[in-house]
C-alpha cells in the first residue's frame, strides 16, 4: 500500500519512494518499454470512450485500437461500431487483465475521480498514457502519478490540447525571452460554472432508477457510494467534489498552458480564496483564488489569480476594456499580454506591440503545427515510439495539476492555507489535509 507522505519526507525522496512502492500494489512493473519503429503501429486501448473519450480515442486511430472500455453501454457500442476489431469492456481492470501485454498505450478519459487508478495501473504495467485534465482528482495523486511515469520511463501527455497551438507557443517563446520583463502576475478567468454545469446546489432527495445502459457501481469507482441521479453522471459530475474538481479543475489546466510553456511555476506557499455558494458537496457558484509563489534567485515573487462563474479581473489591468468569457492576463515589469480565449489564442500587448514585431529578435524554439488539436495526440504517439517528450508530459502536467488542485483544497477548507510542498502538507489548517489525498471506498483502495 502507498502510504501518506510523512512530514520528514522531502519532495525528492517522496518521488523516489512512491515510484518504488508501487511494486507492492500487485500491478506488473516494467522499467522501460521497448522502443517501436517510427512506422510501427501502437496497440491502444481507451478507458472512457464517450464524450471527450470519443475525441481522444478517435484522435489516436492512426494506430491499432485494440480495447474499448466504458461503463455506458450506448457509448461503448458506438465506439465498438467504429472499431469492430477492438474488444469491449465495462471494467478497465478486466480489460487490463484480459489484454495485458497486447496493449502498448492507454487513453484515460473518465470523470476526474477515476483518472488516477487506471492511469497508474497502466504505467505500472509499462504502458504509455494519455490522460485527460486535470491529471488527477487530488494533489497526492498528481505527485504520485508523475513519479510513477518518471520511474517507468513511459511516454505521457495530459489532455490540454491548447498547449500545442502555434500562436500560444509563440506567445510562450516571447514571454520566456523576457519581452514583457519579469513576470509578476497572471490572471486567469472562465465563464464556468453556471453556463456549463451547476455548482452550489443541494443534494438530490429523489432518485430515479439507474438506466439499464449504465453500470453505476463502476461509474462510482473509488468514490463514496451514493444512489444514482442524472445530476451526478456524464458532464454534470464536474461540480460535485466526490467526482469533479469544479471550474478550477476543468479550466485551470487549460488556462495555465501559457504559464506551463513559458515559466517554471514552482510551488506556491500560500493560497487564499473568496467564493459564494460553497457546500461540502459541490463547488461554489463563483470563486476567486490567489496563489503566492516565493521569489527564487533572480525571479521575483509571483502571484496567480483565478476568477470563475462570471468574476473577472479589474478592467484597469488592461486599458479598461471588457474581457472575453475565458482569458489570461500576464503582467510583467515592462508590459502586459492579454490572451483570449487564453488557452489557444494569440495575445495582444498592452503597449500595442504585436507578435510579428519580435520575428527577428526572438528565435522560434517550439514546433508550430497547423492542426494543433490533432498534434497534441501525434506528439504523444511519436513519443511512445521513441520520439521527444510531449510538452504536457506528466513532469509538466503533474506540477501544474498540483497548483490547480490546491485551489480546490483551499476552496473546500474555506480558509487561507500555508502550503509545505515538500511534505504535501497544509501547515496552518490541519483539517484541510483531508482534501490533499483521496480516501477510496472499499474494493478500490490502493
Amino acid at each position: 500500500m502507498l502510504s501518506p507522505v510523512s512530514p520528514a519526507v522531502t519532495r525528492r525522496s517522496f518521488i523516489k519512494s512512491t515510484a518504488l512502492a508501487g511494486v507492492a500494489l500487485g500491478f506488473p512493473f516494467v522499467s522501460a518499454r521497448n522502443v517501436l519503429g517510427a512506422n510501427s503501429r501502437l496497440n491502444i486501448a481507451g478507458v472512457g470512450v464517450g464524450g471527450k473519450g470519443w475525441v481522444d480515442i478517435t484522435s489516436c486511430d492512426s494506430e491499432n485500437i485494440v480495447g474499448l472500455c466504458d461503463v455506458d453501454s450506448i457509448r461503448l457500442g458506438k465506439a465498438g461500431d467504429k472499431y469492430p476489431q477492438a474488444q469491449r469492456f465495462a471494467d478497465w481492470r478486466v480489460m487490463f487483465e484480459r489484454l495485458g501485454n497486447q496493449i502498448d498505450a492507454v487513453t484515460v478519459s473518465t470523470p476526474d475521480h477515476m483518472h488516477f487508478q487506471p492511469a497508474y495501473r497502466a504505467i505500472k504495467s509499462g504502458k504509455h498514457v494519455y490522460c485527460q485534465k486535470p491529471l488527477t482528482h487530488t494533489v497526492w495523486e498528481a505527485r504520485t502519478l508523475a513519479a510513477a511515469a518518471r520511474q517507468a520511463k513511459v511516454a505521457t501527455q495530459m489532455g490540454n490540447q491548447g498547449m500545442s497551438h502555434a500562436e500560444l507557443r509563440r506567445d510562450a517563446e516571447l514571454l520566456k525571452a523576457g519581452v514583457i520583463g519579469d513576470i509578476l502576475e497572471m490572471h486567469c478567468w472562465t465563464d464556468r460554472p453556471g453556463k456549463w454545469w451547476k455548482q452550489g446546489v443541494t443534494v438530490p432527495t429523489a432518485f430515479p432508477p439507474v438506466p439499464t445502459t449504465l453500470n453505476w457501481d463502476l461509474w462510482l469507482g473509488g468514490a463514496p457510494a451514493r444512489p444514482y441521479h442524472p445530476d451526478y453522471s456524464h458532464f454534470m459530475w464536474r461540480g460535485w467534489w466526490d467526482f469533479g474538481t469544479g471550474a478550477i479543475g476543468d479550466m485551470g489546466c487549460h488556462l495555465l498552458n501559457l504559464a506551463a510553456l513559458s515559466m517554471d511555476l514552482g510551488d506556491p506557499v500560500r493560497i487564499e480564496t473568496r467564493s459564494e455558494g460553497q457546500t461540502d458537496q459541490t463547488g461554489p457558484r463563483w470563486s476567486e483564488i490567489t496563489w503566492t509563489f516565493p521569489a527564487r534567485g533572480k525571479k521575483p515573487v509571483f502571484k496567480l489569480y483565478w476568477y470563475d462563474g462570471g468574476r473577472l479581473p479589474p478592467s484597469e489591468l488592461f486599458r479598461g476594456q471588457s474581457y472575453s468569457d475565458n482569458g489570461v492576463l500576464t503582467v510583467g515589469s515592462k508590459d502586459t499580454l492579454y490572451s483570449s480565449p487564453g488557452y489557444i489564442g494569440s495575445g495582444v500587448f498592452k503597449s500595442g506591440a504585436k507578435q510579428v514585431d519580435f520575428k527577428n529578435s526572438v528565435p522560434e524554439t517550439l514546433p508550430k503545427p497547423e492542426n494543433w488539436d490533432r498534434c497534441h495526440y501525434e506528439e504523444w504517439i511519436a513519443a511512445c515510439k521513441g520520439g521527444p517528450k510531449p510538452h504536457s508530459n506528466f513532469d509538466v502536467a503533474g506540477p501544474v495539476s498540483e497548483v490547480v488542485l490546491l485551489g480546490q483544497v483551499a476552496l473546500r477548507a474555506g480558509k487561507p492555507l500555508e502550503w509545505d510542498a515538500k511534505n504535501l502538507t497544509v501547515t496552518n489548517v490541519r483539517d484541510a489535509n483531508q482534501f490533499v489525498k483521496t480516501d477510496y471506498r472499499k474494493g478500490w483502495k490502493i
